[in-house]
Parts: C-alpha cells; sequence; structure tokens
C-alpha cells in the first residue's frame, strides 16, 4: 500500500499499479480525491472510496492511543491534539452528507464503535478484495 505525498509519486505508482490510499482531513479537500479518481482510472486502475465517520469522543480517543503517539509525534502535545481536533470540527465538514458521494465503489462506515480489524474485514467484504 502506498499513502499519497506527492504527485511526482502519484503518477510512478498509477504505472506500477499499486494501491493508492489517501487521507483527507476534511471535506475542503474532496476535489482532490475526485481528481486522483480520474487519473487512476484512466489508466485502468480501480477507484474504491471509503469515508470513515466517528463521533467526537472516538476522535478524540484514537489521537490519544499508544500507537498513534508513536507513530505522529505531532499528537504527542495532547493538549494541542485535542485543541486541534475541536478547532478543525468548528472550520471545517469532517463527513460528506448522506448520499452525497456517487462513486462506484463508496463505502461508507460509522467506526464508533468498531475494531480496525473489523473496518478492514468490511472494507475487504464490500469490495471483493481477496
Amino acid at each position: 500500500m502506498f499513502l499519497l505525498y506527492s504527485n511526482k509519486e502519484f503518477i510512478a505508482n498509477l504505472k506500477s499499479g499499486c494501491i493508492i490510499i489517501m487521507e483527507i482531513k476534511n471535506w475542503k479537500e474532496y476535489p482532490k480525491v475526485q481528481e486522483v479518481k480520474e487519473k487512476f482510472e484512466n489508466t485502468g486502475g480501480k477507484f474504491y472510496y471509503v469515508e470513515l465517520k466517528a463521533d467526537l469522543e472516538t476522535r478524540l480517543e484514537h489521537n490519544l492511543t499508544p500507537h498513534k503517539l508513536e507513530q505522529k509525534p505531532s499528537k504527542r502535545d495532547t493538549e494541542w491534539t485535542v485543541k486541534d481536533i475541536y478547532k478543525t470540527m468548528e472550520k471545517y465538514r469532517l463527513n460528506s452528507n448522506e448520499g452525497e458521494i456517487k462513486f462506484e465503489n463508496y463505502l461508507r462506515i460509522n467506526n464508533t464503535n468498531l475494531s480496525p480489524d473489523e473496518v478492514s474485514n468490511m472494507i475487504i467484504e464490500k469490495f471483493k478484495l481477496l
């Protein structure tokens, strides 16, 4: 799997047939997702869009787990992390509205009470990836 960092890396991975994972922080970035979808499909690839939705308490818990703090140094300032979540929620819409996304391969998951393994299995099953 590949996390998209730049357009140059994106084009290289399109040609190699890798799976591309994009994390968007807020709904304002949605046009970029549409652009990536078109580029990917124009090279013969399949595009899958999974939108994760969680309540505020779950978002806060997730950002403060030992794994997250280990992987993301910016989250280690836990006071800042909590304030940033609230600030982001005030400034941006974090999820689409029901029925707003019209992608063929789209799945919306409320992962508030689900483990990462449960979410992964739902994605695999929905898109028949195994």
